[in-house]
Parts: C-alpha cells; structure tokens; sequence
C-alpha cells in the first residue's frame, strides 16, 4: 500500500458487489472475471458526458463489460479484442452467424470424463469446432483457467464432477442472447496493445482495459505476457475515456503514479471468498464516489 503516494483525486468503493444480484451474460467462466466491477462499469460510462459512441474491450476474455454496455445500451457499438485464438474463435462464431449452431452443440453434448478427454485430444478443422472446444474446456476447467495444462473438474459440485459445471440450458440462453444483439458488437482477433493504439484517436470511445493480471496471469492465460509499462503509456495517449482494472500490486501503483492516474480501490470477493483489494486506474474517478 501508498497511503501517502497515491495520485491525486484517489478514491475508495468499501461496499463489496453482491455478484448474485448482477446479470450473468458471458458464456465463459473466467479466473479473476468482472462480475462485480459490472455496477461500477455502468456508474462509470453514465457518468461519460456526452454518452460514448464506442466501447472497445482489448482484453475481452469473457467481455463481462462489453456485454453489459451491448445489452443496456450504454454505447452505440462495442468492439471486443481477443488475442487467443480458441477464445476468439467463441465469439467470431457467436457474433458471425454460428450462434445458434454452437447453443445446438453445447445442448448435444454428454460431457463425461471420456467425451471430454476425446474433445479435447481432437484438432479442430473449422472455426466452429475451435469455439465449442474451447467453451467446453473453459466450462470444465478448475477455475474456467484457459492456460495450458488447466486442470479438469473431477469432484465438482456435490460429487457431480464435470457435470457440476455444465449447464447447457443455462449456456444455450446466454450465447441466443448475444445473438440477438450481435449487430451492436464487432468482433476483431489480434493484440490488445496494438488495438488501443490503433483507436487512440477516437474522442467519443470508451476503453475497458483489463489485461492479464501481473501476479496470476501466467498461471491462468494462455496469452499473459504483456508489457504493462507500454500499456499504461498507450492508455496515456487515449484521446477518449479509458477505464483500467488490476491487481493491487506495488508496481502497478508506481505506473500510475509515473502518469499521472488516479487509482480507486474496490473490495472484492475472491473465488475462494477471501476479500482482496482491486485496482481502478482512470484519469478521473469522480463517479467513483458514489459507488
């Protein structure tokens, strides 16, 4: 902790997010996923004046966020990111036409520990199989990590093992869902860096950065290796918003100090349910006040 060196106009959000009354819209299962930034993600980009016409998400992963703004209308587009290709490969099936092929799937399929195994030793020929693989492995997963080597659920839920996280009924709505809305979401598979400096420019976009953590993310990213002093310096060229998100790490404070940031921190509950500290990094975090 910096008590005495934090940039200024640094704020503090102590209530800690009830993630169960937040709508549950992405089908991934994501290590560290935003469930509960997703009340202030909706406080930040009302507080926005004029209203953004873009939100890009250049680390989309689950794209909690970008989902959020797409249903509840809080910008006229989202772009989503997404340098991994099996997870890329979920969303340019669901947002180009395979969405209902991929719900069809997901209800089809008998996720016991051979089929799983079977699954997942296949390489896929389409676009299409890539994403139902990667969904099932994210689903299935300890922890929804996307890593190599994640582990598979053996007990699961009740003794339930796999099963314990298949819900292909649940899945099948959220991923009809964004179907319905997939005209107001672009999707783009490339680097989150070169995407932020490739929209830089744009004074009326919004940008949600939040990228591989910098203490877990080799353990739980198949793409975790970034440059977070570039990062930071790219977001310093953002002529629009920007709203970034870390782990509470001694580095990070100095990063947003060298720039001239504001950090916010925000209680959250680990998925073990230990309270941790998170980071909000922005320019302004005024809105924050009221969380």
């Amino acid at each position: 902790m910096f008590p005495l060196e934090e940039p200024p106009n640094g704020s503090s959000s102590e209530a800690i997010v009830n993630v169960a009354t937040v709508p549950q819209r992405s089908p991934f299962r994501y290590p560290g996923g935003k469930t509960w930034l997703v009340p202030r993600a909706r406080m930040w980009l009302k507080s926005l004046n004029p209203p953004v016409d873009e939100l890009i998400e250049p680390f989309a992963g689950g794209a909690i966020i970008g989902l959020t703004a797409a249903f509840e209308n809080l910008a006229n587009k989202v772009t989503l990111i997404e340098i991994d290709p099996a997870v890329g490969a979920v969303w340019a099936t669901v947002l180009n036409g395979g969405g209902e092929w991929l719900a069809d799937r997901i209800c089809q399929f008998d996720p016991t520990p051979v089929e799983v195994e079977n699954l997942m030793a296949q390489s896929p020929d389409t676009l299409h199989d890539l994403a139902f693989q990667a969904l099932v492995h994210n689903r299935v997963s300890r922890g929804g990590i996307t890593a190599p080597g994640a582990g598979i659920v053996k007990n699961g839920e009740n003794g339930r093992g796999l099963k314990s996280r298949w819900y292909p009924e649940t899945l099948r709505r959220r991923l009809l869902d964004i179907v319905s809305i997939k005209d107001r979401i672009e999707f783009i598979a490339g680097d989150g860096l070169t995407a932020i400096r490739d929209t830089a420019h744009k004074p009326r976009a919004a940008v949600f950065i939040d990228p591989p953590y910098t203490v877990a993310g080799r353990r739980l990213y198949r793409h975790s290796e970034i440059d977070h002093e570039a990062l930071f310096a790219c977001a310093s060229t953002i002529r629009g918003h920007f709203l970034m998100t870390y782990d509470d790490a001694p580095e990070v404070r100095l990063l947003a100090k060298r720039f001239g940031f504001c950090v916010g921190e925000v209680r959250m509950k680990s998925t073990h349910h230990a309270t941790k500290t998170e980071l909000l990094i922005s320019r302004n975090l005024d809105w924050l006040n009221g969380a």
